[in-house]
């Protein structure tokens, strides 16, 4: 990410609007002519469009505003483009490209008390997307500082956090936290460590040390860079009634590990995530099915032709449904088999339906259908692999995925742990 000029921000519309505007205008060319034309005047488009986005953001959501195209006087243009599943179209690879993000620091961001500042606002084309305070121990100060500046010193009701920035980091060199909102003292943070251990291994709460550098730089090294970060916003945050989800570090490493595995395996391996209780699984196997569904090798082909999500519960997780629905925004591409096998044979044997949820007592019907299915590849997960998968339905699951291959879902103990999710890639 580029350095960000802190002038640039308008309290009012909550936005940097000359970000915003250079990145329509170079971007989607046609669509700003016609603007221009239609609003009278590129000076008179100017001021409408950032006035228009501005007032969308507060209707819609700036997660809906990100995603999906803005329409004034019936020009549609996007704010945000986000990187394809395949390289097949030249011109939505040179869209992704023109992004211009930013990292701005001491933004004097409140209509509250103008002389605030923020010490760190992560911009997407003109629009904050994140916050962080950042505090260093060497003047006494932590992370607890940090948090409590945001529960004190920040006022909710500012734009920039009422509506606009959906994440909001406290860090300091060792550890780091993070909310989606602001609530005076109610204001809830959650861990966005990595763990003692490392990413994906065994520790305790916190970081590993680093004496040559700083415990947190995954943060602006990892997480904050561009790409990273344009993927987070296009594939993880979910807005629903007024609160986002923001995935926590296990999660999101959890997710692109099994992602990057695929890329280099492809279909046909059996891999294991262990989540602890409480820390977010329904959420993680929603990212990953939507992740795997538009997941595409060098060629160009998808790599799955279905993902199929399977919950011991007989009442489906309605988090997990409604998170992978979020994330999809094609009609019909996300298929949750409420009523009987008919329902699910249809979904398997369609063309429509990317990721389909159902149940173990349901999934004879995935692998008789599978048996039958030449040439085609599933991506199966399996929510909570623990004493229930031992059971005779999964034993229907060795003929899963691949017709006829080896075993799916199957741990060697199956009663390692409730919260392990299987997954057949």
């Amino acid at each position: 990410m580029g350095q960000g000029r802190p002038a640039g921000y308008d309290r009012d519309l909550g936005l940097f609007p000359d970000e915003l505007l250079a990145f329509v205008e170079q971007s989607q060319p046609t669509a700003w002519k016609q603007l221009v034309t239609r609003l009278g005047g590129e000076g008179i488009a100017r001021a409408k469009v950032a006035q228009h986005v501005a007032a969308q953001i507060d209707h819609r959501g700036v997660v809906s505003v990100l995603r999906e195209p803005v329409k004034l006087n019936g020009v549609a243009f996007h704010v945000c483009f986000f990187k394809p599943a395949n390289t097949l179209t030249e011109a939505l690879t040179t869209r992704y490209e023109a992004n211009r993000t930013a990292v701005v620091r001491q933004l004097h961001h409140s209509e509250s008390a103008p002389a605030d500042s923020l010490d760190l606002v992560l911009v997407v084309n003109g629009i904050p997307t994140a916050t962080a305070e950042l505090k260093n121990t060497l003047t006494q100060q932590g992370v607890q500082d940090a948090m409590r500046q945001y529960r004190t010193d920040r006022n909710p009701a500012d734009l920039i956090f009422r509506s606009r920035a959906f994440v909001h980091f406290a860090v300091d060199p060792h550890r780091a936290y993070m909310t989606t909102r602001l609530e005076r003292d109610r204001t809830r943070f959650l861990p966005f460590n990595q763990g003692t251990g490392g990413p994906g291994q065994q520790g305790g709460d916190g970081n590993p040390l680093a004496p040559a550098g700083y415990a947190t730089s995954y943060l602006w090294e990892e997480v904050w860079q561009r790409d990273a970060w344009l993927d987070l916003i296009g594939s993880f945050v979910h807005a629903e009634d007024g609160k986002f989800l923001f995935p926590r570090y296990h999660q999101w490493h959890a997710v692109r590990s099994i992602i990057a595995a695929t890329l280099r395996d492809g279909a046909g391996v059996n891999r294991l995530i262990q989540h602890s209780a409480g820390s977010g699984k329904s959420n993680t196997i929603a990212w990953t099915a939507h992740a795997l569904s538009r997941l595409h090798n060098e060629a160009n082909q998808p790599i799955f032709d279905k993902v199929v999500v399977i919950t011991d519960r007989v009442v489906l997780d309605r988090q997990l449904q409604d998170t992978v629905a979020g994330l999809e925004h094609t009609p019909g591409a996300v298929k949750r088999i409420d009523k009987d096998s008919a329902q699910l044979k249809d979904a398997l044997s369609g063309h429509a339906a990317r990721v389909i949820i159902t149940t173990l007592q349901k999934f004879p019907v995935v692998a008789e259908l599978a048996a039958d299915v030449v040439g085609k590849s599933f991506a199966v997960l399996v929510d909570e692999a623990h004493s229930s998968t031992s059971g005779s339905p999964s034993s229907s699951s060795r003929r899963c995925c691949r017709p006829g291959r080896s075993p799916i879902c199957r741990p060697k103990n199956p009663r390692t742990t409730r919260a392990s999710t299987w997954a057949r890639t």
